[in-house]
């Protein structure tokens, strides 16, 4: 058996590991025995970001430094997947067993439904407030600014822009590059979820990280739109049509070249408004509506939104194992 660093091999290792992650997610007690790949990168990248961004420096130097942390964030990843890898085609079929499992650890799609589904059913148990409670789990706007409608559009537009940056980005970089590519795409979307931030610390020191992680989420963010399309074209009372309207008139108006094109296809889909003017922390950010339907959002339409995005998951299985079998009769 090969290392599974590429198609048809690392689509295949791609099929296990969703349907792994799908039935078991990443058990609890592994977390506490161990942590988990994201926990371990992100502990590099504080260290270098407290080691090498330095306050007094220019931006220039800031900047540079942000390119050097990247780049040995990205050295360790990689190679520590590529032995991994390595050692796993070694084994043979145990091999390819084992290194599913590590794959696993890469997309994030029953944790995500979970803390979604957690937002609805707080707000019906404990109303706005432990829907606040829950949807700040997931969304770094301010939860207390945020009214019931705005709580259950968060906690949608949550449910839409992380199926493309923790699910089908990974899924996209596991099929094309094996391990190490799904590992390498986790290294930079954590560096950018730590550092890619326009704030004083981190405008120049981040910069290197918020563009690459731009760069390779532009392919997932365009699939996940597209499995949105096609799970509301098999969904009741979900509109492919108006799904493939509202990316085509709004995506491109997102302040984020990505997060538009999934948040719009939901919704398109589900007939609502997403997106919108927000606040995060006391900073009020302008954008742009997704949608021209209501901008009303319930707990129902969060489990709506829930359905869609259990058969957008199935899809993208479906269209992995398609395609391993073509590559694997070849």
């Amino acid at each position: 058996m090969t290392a599974l660093l590429h198609p048809p091999d690392s689509l295949v290792l791609l099929v296990l590991a969703l349907a792994i992650e799908a039935a078991l997610g990443y058990p609890d007690r592994l977390y506490r025995l161990a942590g988990h790949p994201v926990t371990w990168i992100g502990a590099l990248i504080a260290a270098l970001d407290r080691r090498l961004n330095r306050a007094t420096d220019p931006d220039g130097r800031r900047r540079a430094a942000g390119v050097l942390a990247l780049a040995l964030v990205l050295s360790a990843t990689g190679l520590a997947a590529l032995a991994l890898a390595l050692g796993c085609g070694a084994l043979g079929l145990p091999g390819l067993v084992l290194c599913a499992l590590l794959a696993a650890s890469l997309p994030a799609q029953r944790s995500l439904h979970d803390h979604v589904a957690r937002v609805a059913d707080d707000l019906d148990r404990d109303g706005l407030s432990g829907g606040r409670r829950a949807v700040a789990m997931i969304v770094g706007r301010n939860p207390e600014s945020l009214d019931e409608a705005a709580l259950c559009r968060a906690a949608i537009e949550s449910l839409s822009e992380n199926f493309s940056d923790g699910i089908v980005a990974p899924a996209f970089w596991l099929g094309v590059g094996g391990l190490p590519g799904g590992a390498l795409y986790k290294a930079i979307n954590t560096a950018d979820s730590m550092i890619g931030h326009r704030t004083p610390r981190h405008e120049a020191f981040g910069w290197a990280a918020a563009r690459l992680d731009d760069l390779v989420n532009l392919p997932a963010s365009r699939l996940t739109a597209g499995l949105v399309v096609a799970a509301a074209a098999l969904t009741p009372g979900a509109s492919a049509r108006d799904a493939v309207r509202a990316v085509r008139r709004d995506a491109g108006r997102h302040r984020s070249p990505n997060a538009g094109w999934p948040e719009a296809a939901m919704a398109g889909a589900l007939g609502l408004r997403l997106a919108g003017p927000r606040v995060y922390g006391a900073t009020r950010v302008e954008d742009a509506w997704m949608g021209s339907g209501r901008a009303e959002a319930t707990g129902e339409d969060i489990r709506r939104a829930l359905v869609l995005y259990r058969r957008a998951c199935g899809l993208l299985w479906g269209s992995a194992a398609g395609l391993a079998g073509v590559g694997l009769m070849v």
